[in-house]
């Protein structure tokens, strides 16, 4: 983590990075909440802060790469807010409640623009939000328009609140994981996909399905039973993880299907990546532990906006180029 804050402006100071931001990235964009409607789930808890601790504005809200954006929010009109400015930015960085008692006298927040203008921020306590790695993604906060302190029942009490929304999130991961693998299940990859594809239009790079799917896995399952074939199926993930980068997000489709969606990389780098999972897969089955032999067929398609209108068809069309691959074996 950098220790220099950086000044933007007179008594304004931008939180630093995290040493782990891409991690932390990774977990927030795979629990799919961006940008989503409100849910019941996480505005009951955000009621009862408001309630509980008497303040005009509760939020639950997300830390994404340039912004802030409230999954909930009780008193406030607006979605979302620059990261830079941000009060969470500051929370996300330890584990303990951020208290701001008067940020008009605190010169981290002092001239930002929230505290200088609507919705002129004077009290700030945001507990932080970890994911189920362990991430911080976010913050549960508390915001008035006064000064004020916090007790220690109320920093408890608070404390306590995060909690829910943290189960709210894990039970939110948990509908969007594959149990075998841990890996994203098909819901989750499509709509993580479509993320990252709509970033990797937005800075014009590259992105490409790489679409894997076991040959003859049923013969596996037949021969050596389902918990062999379970065994194998984690076995592969595992392999996938290990070859591909943590940029690039991979699921499993269902069954014995797997898919990676690879951001920025040319066909040449897609080529080498393959190289290491063959490799990964050779050292795999020559370990006498393993009953089964694991083999694959591969289908790549690059995202092209003239053929492709969303993520279902660029999955499509990897599909069938792994079937072209299989049936050529």
């Amino acid at each position: 983590m950098v220790n220099k804050q950086i000044v933007i402006g007179k008594q304004v100071k931008v939180a630093p990075v995290p040493d782990n931001e891409r991690t932390r990235l990774q977990s927030l964009r795979a629990l799919n909440v961006l940008d989503t409607p409100p849910e019941e789930r996480f505005d009951r808890v955000t009621r009862l802060a408001r309630r509980l601790f008497d303040v005009p504005i509760v939020l639950v809200s997300l830390v994404d790469a340039n912004r802030q954006w409230f999954k909930s929010r009780q008193g406030l009109d607006a979605e979302e807010t620059r990261r830079d400015i941000a009060f969470c930015s500051h929370t996300i960085l330890g584990d303990d409640t951020l208290v701001v008692e008067d940020a008009s006298g605190d010169e981290r927040f002092s001239g930002n623009p929230l505290v200088t203008a609507d919705p002129q921020i004077r009290f700030y306590a945001g507990h932080p939000l970890s994911s189920v790695d362990g991430s911080k993604i976010g913050t549960l906060c508390l915001i008035d328009r006064q000064p004020r302190t916090m007790t220690t029942h109320d920093l408890v009490l608070l404390r306590d609140l995060a909690s829910m929304v943290e189960g709210e999130f894990g039970a939110l991961k948990l509908a969007t994981t594959d149990p075998l693998t841990g890996l994203s299940n098909r819901r989750a990859f499509e709509a993580l996909s479509r993320h990252t594809l709509a970033v990797c239009e937005r800075v014009n790079r590259p992105c490409s399905a790489v679409y894997i799917d076991l040959d003859e896995f049923k013969k596996i399952n037949d021969r050596f039973g389902h918990a062999e074939g379970d065994r194998a199926l984690v076995d592969f993930a595992h392999l996938l993880l290990g070859t591909f980068r943590e940029s690039d997000v991979i699921g499993r489709l269902g069954g014995d299907e797997f898919c990676v969606l690879v951001t920025d990389g040319d066909q040449q780098g897609i080529a080498v990546a393959l190289a290491r999972l063959d490799e990964g897969v050779r050292i795999r089955n020559a370990d006498p532990k393993h009953r089964c032999k694991l083999s694959y067929s591969v289908g790549i398609c690059t995202w092209d906006p003239l053929r492709h209108s969303s993520i279902a068809e660029l999955l499509r069309d990897a599909d069938a180029n792994m079937y072209v691959s299989k049936r050529a074996k």
